[in-house]
């Protein structure tokens, strides 16, 4: 789940969500399961003209029109911006792998490049992998609520950088949310109200009509697992192969199906809150089991370290370091716990910074990839009308003050955040036309894979076993290490089971364990270079580490030539 609180800034891999407003009860939409309905074939599947993206890029780009409404289809056609990498062995290629990167809000035309050497390595050679910015999202048919860049910078620039303190920063906060959903209620209504994880869900069957796939072939990470779940149980048997990556607890998405006004948010219910705590725990305690050479911003032990860390956040309530104010840092903190390599360590340089009182510098944005809009507008309003429409949120403005403070006793920093993330939707002046709210339980055609990371900040492993626990057929992989999804925070063995059940069907045995590539930090060099104490693995090979069946090769894409 790529979210950020209030937002202090839009980071692609970091994407973040916003606000709502009190409007009365007329916000129910018609649910799709009480109603009993399920997606027809009218609609014809969307044509894809493929052409390269840009001169020289090894991507090629299509627009794909999608009726906005699926109800009303000869009324209102939306754009989607598609974007594909051809196999790389074409002789042995199986078909298309779609590719949603989650957010709610990533533009995939933008991340599916970025991170396309992490896919591995013979789902590259035998797949096109193609992905899309969702309905309402980057440089598809986009909620755009600003006239101008320069109208949303301003708009930005009104309220605090992440989570707000005190009674004045909330007033701000709520106003400027206010002020978001009124302008988004002038633009372009009808839009907000069609880019629910359903209507999504419809495109993804279209795409998958239309890049000629008999069924669907997925890989969902964090935001896309509920649109995967989704999909899932609205074409149940178009599931070819479905891998989800770092899963949402389908019951806390839709709060049990429930329209009451809920208690907690969507993130507390998850109990993304508690999860980020106990990685953020981790982290420090990595972080003082080494020196600084090993982590910067180590006092030389766990507690030292953790002490530390909570003297800064209270030193910058008082006493911020240029833009870096509490709000700002915790943050950045949370989000930058996501990916390991390199993030904990940017982060704890940023950290022992602001410890020393110098203004820390974010870690650069990765370089643009060769697309015709490689920075396209991102602003909070689009994942806010997914999340905001899709998934039910308190709407009392005075909810969120004692809400944030419950979370704080139960998750510490961490339940700040995570409390303010989806604060527009205290203001927000839509709601989903159709919402997919349940059953889950459907039997798809083949099953699906689940990867869930034992310490991941945003998506808690408990949502991955609540989800294959929803599922009608289901396998959860366990990913032992940190961060935000297995597809950016490696293991060769998650890439080689990924593999083999994309390739073939092939599942891994139910239990089974993947270990993380790279730990956090290096453990401290000993005094003569030597570390006597360290455990020796036999004849070179750690034999700890978790094996795929079959003796398969577990570097990533080593499953090519030995998977029939």
């Amino acid at each position: 789940m790529h979210i950020s609180g209030p937002i202090a800034g839009r980071r692609i891999g970091a994407l973040v969500i916003a606000a709502l407003l009190t409007y009365p009860a007329v916000l129910t939409g018609p649910d799709l399961a009480a109603a009993g309905r399920l997606p027809t074939a009218s609609v014809p599947a969307p044509e894809l003209d493929w052409r390269p993206c840009v001169h020289g890029s090894p991507y090629d780009c299509a627009t794909a029109k999608v009726p906005l409404d699926y109800d009303d289809p000869g009324r209102r056609t939306i754009e989607l911006a598609v974007i594909k990498r051809k196999a790389t062995d074409p002789g042995r290629r199986i078909g298309t792998l779609l590719f949603n990167p989650g957010g709610p809000g990533g533009p995939g035309t933008i991340q599916m490049p970025q991170e396309y050497e992490l896919f591995p390595r013979e789902v590259r050679e035998r797949f096109d992998i193609v992905s899309w910015d969702p309905r309402g999202i980057g440089s598809s048919t986009a909620v755009n609520c600003f006239a101008t860049p320069a109208e949303a910078a301003v708009w930005n620039a009104a309220k605090p950088a992440g989570v707000p303190v005190g009674a004045q920063q909330r007033a701000a906060v709520f106003a400027a949310y206010r002020d978001l959903a009124q302008r988004c209620q002038r633009r372009d209504p009808e839009l907000l109200r069609h880019v629910s994880t359903a209507d999504t869900a419809r495109d993804l069957e279209g795409l998958r009509q239309a890049v000629g796939d008999a069924q669907l072939t997925y890989l969902g990470t964090s935001y896309g697992t509920i649109l995967g779940a989704t999909y899932a149980n609205l074409f149940p048997g178009k599931v070819r192969a479905m891998v989800l990556d770092s899963d949402i607890d389908p019951q806390a998405w839709t709060n049990h199906a429930s329209d009451a006004d809920p208690r907690l948010n969507t993130f507390l219910r998850m109990g993304a809150d508690r999860a980020a705590a106990v990685v953020l725990d981790r982290f420090l305690t990595l972080c003082g089991s080494t020196d600084t050479a090993g982590c910067a911003f180590s006092a030389g032990s766990p507690k030292a370290t953790r002490d530390r860390f909570d003297q800064l956040m209270r030193r910058l309530r008082a006493h911020p370091v240029g833009e870096w104010t509490y709000g700002h840092t915790i943050d950045d903190v949370l989000h930058s716990l996501y990916t390991v390599h390199p993030g904990w360590t940017e982060l704890a340089g940023r950290l022992r910074d602001l410890w020393q009182g110098r203004v820390a510098t974010a870690s650069p944005l990765p370089p643009p990839p060769p697309v015709p809009h490689p920075n396209p507008y991102l602003g909070e309003e689009q994942a806010g009308a997914v999340i905001c429409g899709d998934s039910p949120n308190p709407r009392d403005p005075a909810a969120y003050p004692a809400m944030e403070e419950a979370a704080a006793r139960r998750a510490g920093d961490a339940g700040r955040v995570w409390t303010w993330a989806p604060v527009a939707c205290a203001s927000w002046p839509a709601v989903a036309a159709e919402r997919y709210r349940g059953p889950w339980n459907r039997p798809t055609a083949h099953p699906i894979l689940l990867v869930g990371t034992r310490y991941d900040p945003a998506t808690p492993y408990a949502d991955a076993q609540a989800l294959a626990g929803e599922l009608a057929d289901a396998r959860l992989l366990t990913h032992e290490g940190y961060g935000h999804t297995a597809l950016i925070n490696t293991s060769s063995c998650v890439k080689t089971y990924e593999s083999r059940y994309l390739v073939d069907g092939t599942l891994p045995p139910a239990g089974t364990t993947c270990r993380q590539d790279k730990q956090p930090f290096p453990a401290p060099k000993p005094v003569g270079g030597v570390d006597t104490d360290a455990p020796k693995p036999v004849g070179g090979v750690d034999t700890d580490a978790p094996k795929p069946v079959g003796g398969v090769d577990t570097g990533g894409g080593g499953m090519a030539g030995t998977v029939h």
